[in-house]
């Protein structure tokens, strides 16, 4: 990491865990990138509804590996349209899809969007994220065998709950949020990692419990706790350097499980 954190490696059974300033050559600073990307809105069916998504693609002479990108309690944001960018701009083809397409869209009122978040049946949400997987499958531009996913927030939750109800992923990132259930982690086939900050006991606190079912059931997932953050502090972005030293490592987790063939 280019910035200290409380990291925890849980794998094959094994826990350990450390306070890390640089760590191997997985977790050093990422050069700058200047690569142009484009960007646009789609649609595409999810059932007999249509999903809209902000997709961002990189300039590169081969296919690229794909990463969905499930946004927070807010909807699609600003902040998730520019993280969905950013992963293009670092090799990725990016797509994230407004899981409020059904009822309209992301509302400008962010009070409105979080409640009809909250209400969303788990089964729709699985049934929007496997439409979305299912375009990317479709894109000449995308490796319809590397395809990984991320989330923030409540979208951090849907990640870790998507890589339990998805065997064909083979990476999940988790930002920020909530673990499944114990009895759920046992079908995760994806390498995961977690993304986690001190200032955030609520999620925290079902961190020991997770690493506990991970190790018991044999799965791999590596986390960091950021220190002097708080919850959505990629974000806030409240320091700077903690933000960017947690996106480095995502960009290396993600180059390592997908980029590889």
């Amino acid at each position: 990491m280019g910035g200290n954190g409380r990291y925890r490696a849980v794998t094959g059974g094994l826990i350990c865990g450390a306070i890390v300033a640089v760590a191997a050559a997985f977790y050093r600073p990422l050069p700058p990138i200047t690569a142009d990307i484009h960007a646009e809105y789609v649609k595409y069916p999810s059932g007999r509804d249509t999903i809209t998504a902000y997709i961002a693609y990189p300039e590169r002479p081969t296919p690229a590996p794909g990463v969905i990108v499930i946004h927070e309690i807010f909807g699609v944001s600003d902040f998730v349209r520019q993280t969905t960018e950013q992963l293009a701009k670092d090799g990725f083809v990016a797509i994230a899809p407004d899981l409020l397409s059904r009822g309209g869209g992301t509302p400008a009122a962010g009070d409105s969007a979080r409640q009809r978040i909250v209400a969303l049946p788990p089964d729709q949400v699985k049934a929007d994220l496997d439409a979305t997987q299912a375009y990317l499958k479709t894109l000449k531009a995308v490796r319809g065998d590397a395809i990984g996913v991320i989330g923030f927030c409540w979208g951090g939750r849907e990640s870790f709950r998507y890589a339990t109800n998805n065997a064909a992923l083979k990476a999940f990132v988790v930002c920020y949020g909530a673990s499944p259930r114990a009895e759920d982690i046992a079908r995760i086939r994806a390498k995961g990692l977690g993304v986690y900050a001190e200032n955030d006991a609520r999620i925290n606190a079902g961190l020991a419990d997770a690493a506990a079912a991970i190790k018991a059931a044999g799965k791999d997932y590596q986390y960091a706790i950021y220190p002097g953050v708080g919850h959505g502090f990629l974000r806030a972005r409240e320091k700077p350097e903690v933000a960017d030293s947690a996106w480095n490592t995502v960009i290396r987790f993600f180059r390592a499980q997908l980029e590889t063939k």
